[in-house]
Order: C-alpha cells, then sequence, then structure tokens
C-alpha cells in the first residue's frame, strides 16, 4: 500500500482538511492510500517510508521523495490537476 505523509504548518487543522479530500479523492479513482499528517517541521524525521508527501508549505528535506506543495485542497481551485500529478507519482 502507498503512503502519503501530509504536512501543513502545525500538523492540525490544515492537514486534516487535506486528508479528508484527498482520501476522498483517491478512493474515488479506486486507489486506497495509507495517508499520516504533521508538521512541515518534521517532515524530515517522519519521510522515512512513505512514497510522497504533500504540504501545504514550505517543508525541508524529504530524503528525494516528491513532494506536491499545494492549497487546492483548500480552496478547490487546480484540485482535480493536483491530484492525477499525485496519482501519476504514486504509480511511478
Amino acid at each position: 500500500m502507498k503512503k502519503i505523509l501530509v504536512a501543513c504548518g502545525s500538523g492540525i487543522a490544515t492537514s486534516t482538511v487535506v486528508v479528508q479530500k484527498l482520501n476522498e479523492l483517491l478512493r474515488a479513482r479506486g486507489l486506497f492510500v495509507r495517508i499520516e499528517q504533521c508538521k512541515a517541521s518534521e517532515v524530515e524525521s517522519k519521510i522515512s517510508g512513505f512514497d510522497l508527501v504533500v504540504s501545504t508549505t514550505e517543508v525541508g528535506d524529504s530524503k528525494g521523495k516528491p513532494i506536491v506543495r499545494t492549497v487546492s485542497f483548500l480552496t478547490g481551485i487546480g484540485i482535480d490537476k493536483d491530484v492525477e500529478r499525485i496519482v501519476k507519482l504514486l504509480s511511478a
């Protein structure tokens, strides 16, 4: 199972919204992934074992794992494009 680490500034409110929307949109495409959330400052220490980072803010070293930095899950603008990018990155 693919794993996504979702990061925001505090690791609480914004990332919770992203996790819920991302789960909903990926499941609608038949993809079931494990998603965890964290503070942006924790990405470097938590990235091991994850395939991808989705963040609403700048993050530290992702140890070569792809990062999708976006606010589309909050605004709705460009969300389909971001979901397609995430699907492609998970399929790679």
